[in-house]
């Protein structure tokens, strides 16, 4: 069997497991499976890898500055930060029809940002900014995708989960194959088990207490 160590290995290791070489419609399928199961894990993976953080500076100069550009593997936000700030005062997020209330109660006057909201591949900020800042984000992205990199971090630490996965995603072409059951549970039982890894490797330091926001004294 191939050890697999990168893109390359992988689909090698995916057609070596169909075991069916002479088949080369399904063997060119392959990219495509792995690109399937990756676009899956987007929406069924949670761990701490899939966390980044990444800055964005503001300008207030150019024509709306209240709006910055997401990163492009952004899938959702975790945290945002006036980093340029002494204290680096977290921004409250708001939907859409609350920041048209706010900007319309305050004037639209330029000031520090307070507040966020996600619209399509732009965050917007309120009040608009009335001078440089530099924002950290910190945001669930994407699953690096094998397309266009050799490895990336899902596939040095689960090498199984792509495996399955990969193959799993066979079965509309495969059809009455009775290995589809053995990938299905190989695949659930990687999945699952990293996703437990991910939720104690965050909370690994001790039990977890509520207690409210602000300073105490």
């Amino acid at each position: 069997m191939t050890l697999v160590t990168d893109y390359t290995t992988l689909q090698t290791a995916v057609v070596e497991y169909l075991a069916r070489d002479q088949d080369n419609t399904l063997i060119n399928r392959v990219p495509t499976f792995i690109q399937m199961f990756e676009a899956k894990m987007n929406r069924e993976l949670f761990v701490r890898q899939m966390e980044q953080r990444s800055s964005a500076t503001v300008d207030f100069t150019i024509t709306d500055a209240e709006f910055v550009l997401l990163p492009s593997d952004f899938q959702s936000m975790r945290r945002v930060r006036l980093s340029s700030v002494i204290g680096k005062p977290c921004l409250e997020f708001r939907s859409g029809t609350q920041m048209d209330e706010l900007r319309l109660q305050s004037g639209n006057i330029a000031a520090q940002p307070r507040y966020f909201t996600i619209f399509g591949s732009e965050m917007e900020l309120l009040p608009t900014p009335e001078q440089n800042y530099t924002l950290e984000m910190i945001y669930r992205q994407n699953i690096p995708a094998l397309s266009l990199n050799s490895s990336n971090w899902l596939l040095t630490m689960a090498p199984d989960l792509y495996i399955y996965g990969a193959l799993l995603e066979t079965a509309p072409y495969i059809k009455e194959d009775a290995r589809i059951q053995t990938w299905g549970m190989g695949f659930q039982s990687a999945r699952d088990s990293l996703n437990l890894l991910g939720l104690t490797s965050t909370f690994n330091a001790g039990p977890m207490t509520v207690r409210s926001s602000g300073l105490t004294p």
